[in-house]
């Protein structure tokens, strides 16, 4: 396998309570929703590559270890993850839960540049290593917000001096990996350009209707489990989730 420079890029969608009290139409539209929101990520990432979804998240990868635009990448992926949820919001006409929790779906992003190993399978790229481990290992971590930007020093020593000011250190113990320097950027605080809002529509809000539950029909009828690799909504029956075990999701 040939092995390369490779800026390793993650984002991850959370908001949604680790226990949902829901029925079939709750988890197929939060398939659904997740769907759309990733869908507004991939659209708006440049010229990152897409290594491959996982769950709620997006995998993406760039050939090479020039991290300079990536801050302006990710405003771009986050701006279009916010218009798409406002829409979702306004078109809303479901009140189960996987769309009533629309509004607290949040974006957050982990970066490292390193080595990484490409394998090529027929139209697939697999990348493999230690650095691909390292930034999974990166999504569960101690930062104190709930939108951010995580990286590795690899990653912050090419930010902006003007963003890299509003950073704040902050050491990992990953699994496996020892002890990690990491700098986090909260979304909430540096200065991004926030999407135009966005006004109701009746016959859009139809639509939006009409094409969620027929893109839910395969989930609702059961030949597809909802929201099964999502990384922190556990799928279980209304019965077995006592109302105690509603726990946010970070």
């Amino acid at each position: 396998m040939a092995t390369e420079k490779a800026l390793l890029l993650i984002a991850d969608i959370g908001g949604y309570t680790r226990f949902m009290k829901h029925h079939r139409f709750s988890l197929a539209h939060a398939q659904d929703t997740v769907a759309q929101l990733l869908e507004a990520v991939i659209d708006a990432s440049g010229k990152l590559k897409l290594a491959k979804l996982e769950g709620d998240a997006a995998f993406f990868y760039a050939v090479g270890d020039d991290c300079s635009v990536l801050a302006r990448q990710i405003a771009d992926i986050r701006r279009a993850f916010l218009a798409r949820r406002e829409r979702l919001i306004v078109d809303r006409m479901c009140k189960c839960e996987g769309c009533m929790q629309v509004g607290g779906l949040t974006l957050k992003f982990v970066a490292h540049s390193g080595e990484v190993a490409f394998q090529r399978v027929k139209h697939l790229t697999e990348l493999a290593g230690v650095d691909v481990i390292l930034v999974h290992r990166m999504l569960k971590n101690d930062v104190p917000v709930s939108e951010y930007f995580l990286m590795t020093d690899s990653v912050h020593q090419q930010l902006q001096p003007e963003l890299r000011q509003l950073t704040r250190g902050l050491e990992h113990e990953f699994e496996g990996l020892g002890r990690t320097a990491t700098h986090y950027l909260d979304l909430n605080e540096s200065a991004q350009e926030l999407p135009a809002a966005i006004g109701p529509s009746l016959p859009r809000r139809w639509w939006h209707k009409l094409t969620q539950e027929a893109r839910s029909l395969k989930y609702v009828l059961g030949f597809q489990q909802a929201c099964q690799n999502f990384r922190n909504v556990d799928v279980v029956d209304a019965q077995e989730a006592a109302p105690s075990s509603d726990v946010p999701r970070s």
